[in-house]
């Protein structure tokens, strides 16, 4: 092992990479750099990781696409957290001799995306982050919106999986009707999870809370647009904790704008979100900035193997590997 291979820890945009393992066996054989900042764009990621053997990269929230990985001439393992990057082209990684590895039974983190899209639709439903403002300001109930209670009301949960039938679960608890849809779902699976199976229309349409769970491919892209949004009851709440893209952003903001509805978001379609995004000013939103996954539990996991998998490839075998053919 070299004393100067580097080590690139990327996106720790919360500072929470260092405190969530034990890095110190692998700052003893190598140089490891956090970056807390995200890259302006792939010339910016070029340059900061020229030098770079192994980079450990946090989900997709850097892009890895060919284009770059063709740029970083001395990379050799890149390591992602879950199982599986979409941003990341494993071909090209497998062409150019780049190992690549995962982080396998991360299992706080399903969880844990389902209780905050829970938070955000108690949220929205009861303008608490405008009531917590408010009593910071010195004020107390005045000019607060009046909430609604969720007991009797119907949540519409688009996809059913894992986390769909976790947010499921947490409504029937609240006394909800659970009506549920996605491109896949078959009414017996609906039904074990406590759900009725609509058809889209039927679930946008009947809907006071509608809540997102999908995972973000070519087909769910767009999935959500603005007829979609129109179909909703004026006042129904939008909870997206899955991916951005998965609905029209522009539409959302003109619903939202005019009152029609309200949104409890965590997802973004450019994300850190920018400064100046539309979304930063407007009423009737309660925002995250992508914190379902991120919990405790989840940073000691991902951050834990990663470091075991940088150490294994160090070490000469490697763990997890997704790209066998590139050992080859």
């Amino acid at each position: 092992m070299g004393i100067m291979t580097k080590v690139a820890v990327l996106d720790d945009w919360q500072g929470v990479a260092r405190s969530s393992t034990d890095w110190s066996p692998l700052t003893a054989v190598a140089s490891v750099v956090f970056f807390e900042q995200p890259f302006n764009d792939e010339n910016d990621a070029v340059e900061k990781l020229a030098d770079f053997e192994i980079v450990l990269s946090m989900r997709e929230r850097t892009p890895l696409p060919g284009s770059l990985i063709h740029r970083l001439p001395k990379l050799r393992m890149l390591g992602i957290t879950g199982s599986r990057n979409r941003s990341l082209d494993v071909d090209v990684c497998t062409s150019r001799g780049v190992l690549v590895c995962n982080t396998v039974g991360v299992g706080g983190s399903e969880a844990a995306t389902a209780e905050l899209a829970l938070g955000l639709l108690l949220a929205a439903a009861r303008a608490i982050p405008a009531a917590d403002a408010n009593i910071r300001a010195g004020r107390f109930q005045e000019g607060l919106p009046v909430g609604v209670s969720l007991a009797g009301k119907t949540i519409g949960i688009i996809g059913l999986g894992r986390l769909g039938s976790h947010m499921a679960r947490y409504c029937q608890a609240l006394n909800m009707n659970v009506l549920a849809w996605s491109q896949n779902l078959t009414a017996e699976k609906a039904r074990s999870a406590g759900a009725a199976l609509v058809s889209k229309e039927d679930l946008l349409s009947r809907s006071d809370a509608i809540s997102i769970h999908v995972v973000l491919s070519p087909r769910s892209r767009g999935l959500i647009g603005a007829a979609d949004i129109a179909r909703m009851k004026p006042g129904a709440i939008l909870i997206n904790t899955s991916r951005g893209p998965i609905v029209d952003e522009a539409a959302l903001i003109d619903a939202v704008r005019s009152g029609r509805i309200i949104a409890g978001l965590d997802v973004y379609d450019r994300e850190p979100l920018p400064p100046n995004h539309p979304l930063r000013s407007l009423p009737n939103t309660v925002m995250t900035p992508h914190l379902g996954y991120g919990v405790k539990e989840t940073w000691a996991e991902y951050y834990g193997q990663s470091l075991e998998n940088a150490l294994a490839f160090l070490n000469g075998k490697p763990l997890r590997v997704v790209n066998s053919e590139a050992l080859r």
